[in-house]
């Protein structure tokens, strides 16, 4: 009888399963659209305003923290969910909601309306990342996971680069309101064709499977060191990245006198090139080097942010167009580098059953400090220095702020001895 349900388990996995690289595939595709729907309110910002009636203090509230607190903090139950119940359902429902509720965007009369909207586009968001990883990490064996992560991150630069170069047409030629729904219209098009391919891989029976309890999985990684030390060096890139990349646009028209359109395709060009190699660089080398070291998983990423430094501050300073592309597009390689080999390292701190839990207090840890606080301190540094360097003050502003990837390259390489003792091979 052992034998006959053990058989029946087999195959039943064999019909359920897709291969890993169409699962991937999928992933991928669904984390585009989430970069998608998470970038096309700045898109569309100068239309939403001027029909709504918003002001500047408006739109940084739709955008800023209120949504990086709900998108971060809500991530953590809903991973605690997936890991107990079904990942591919939670990631499918969340696309649902995320998707709905960025339609519903354009049907908004008013602030309070989009602003109810946009909230539940983060609830929605919170959903589809970290059970994301984990998936990764049920379909590809350790060795060759930092690179499945560095694939599935490529929605980070290809989901902002669609934006980014959609958005001077979207402005000029699409109504705002139909964008929002065209854009979520397509999420939940999209949605069951995922549930469909991607399903669970089997859990074991029960009793024969450790219990996931959060705050187990929460009191294991507080005192892991590791987890600290790449946590915040995470978000400390991230401050930057996400600055960086709210910023830049207004630096290239301000500084450098280009146009909506030529800006668009500058920052397309540099994001589609830069973050793609960037991405997949990142995995290969951490997963090549980590086998024989673990520590690289925190080297490898702290070496880029180093050489990116001195990098994007001639990008930043340099007054030539040509010059500024490809000043900013090595270093936008190298910013790129960590999602690979630091996602997989989190996942590795603990048993598989918590990895989407684990994922996403790393994500809270990152994104309430990154994406909640990053767009923010650089504003506020530019304003503060406006008084003595006019027009150019958000020049100097992006250049302190590159003493973030400093301190995040001094954290990932801390991070490497404490990755060799508490790395959890897997049985």
């Amino acid at each position: 009888m052992h034998d006959d349900l053990s058989h029946r388990q087999s195959t039943g996995t064999a019909r359920r399963s897709a291969s890993p690289r169409l699962v991937l595939a999928m992933l991928l595709l669904v984390y585009i659209f989430n970069f998608v729907d998470r970038q096309i309110l700045a898109i569309l910002a100068a239309p939403i305003q001027k029909d709504l009636g918003l002001d500047d203090a408006q739109m940084g509230m739709l955008g800023g923290l209120a949504f990086a607190m709900l998108y971060s903090t809500l991530g953590v139950p809903l991973a605690w969910l997936a890991d107990r119940t079904s990942r591919s359902w939670v990631i499918t429902g969340s696309m649902v909601v995320w998707s709905l509720f960025t339609a519903l965007c354009g049907a908004a009369t008013g602030f309070w309306h989009i602003f109810l909207a946009r909230l539940g586009v983060g609830v929605g968001e919170a959903g589809g990342v970290a059970p994301s990883y984990a998936v990764i990490g049920d379909h590809f064996p350790s060795e060759r996971r930092a690179f499945a992560l560095s694939v599935y991150s490529l929605g980070i630069p290809l989901g902002s680069a669609a934006g980014v170069l959609a958005g001077g047409y979207v402005a000029a030629r699409v109504d705002w309101r139909a964008a929002f729904v065209a854009v979520g219209l397509a999420g939940l098009l999209i949605a069951p064709l995922f549930k469909f391919v991607v399903r669970d891989q089997p859990r074991p029976a029960p009793g024969m499977a450790p219990s996931v309890r959060f705050g187990e999985v929460a009191a294991l990684l507080a005192r892991k060191r590791a987890f600290w030390l790449l946590s915040f060096g995470a978000a400390s890139s991230s401050m930057l990245g996400y600055g960086l990349a709210f910023w830049l646009p207004s630096l290239l028209q301000r500084s450098f006198g280009l146009d909506l359109v030529q800006t668009s395709w500058f920052i397309g060009a540099v994001l589609l090139i830069g973050g793609t190699v960037g991405v997949l660089a990142g995995g290969l080398l951490a997963d090549r080097l980590g086998r024989a070291d673990r520590a690289w998983y925190g080297r490898v990423p702290a070496m880029a942010y180093v050489v990116a430094v001195p990098l994007f501050a001639g990008g930043i300073w340099t007054s030539s167009v040509p010059l500024a592309f490809v000043l900013f597009l090595l270093p936008q390689a190298l910013a790129y580098v960590w999602l690979g080999p630091v996602t997989s390292a989190v996942q590795h701190l603990v048993e598989p059953p918590a990895r989407a839990t684990a994922s996403a207090l790393f994500l809270l840890i990152n994104n309430l400090i990154g994406l909640g606080g990053g767009i923010y301190a650089l504003g506020a540094l530019s304003k503060a220095l406006a008084p003595v360097y006019g027009a150019e003050s958000l020049r100097y502003s992006m250049l302190l702020g590159l003493g973030l990837y400093l301190l995040a390259a001094l954290l990932m390489s801390l991070a490497g001895p404490a990755l060799r003792r508490e790395w959890v091979n897997e049985r």
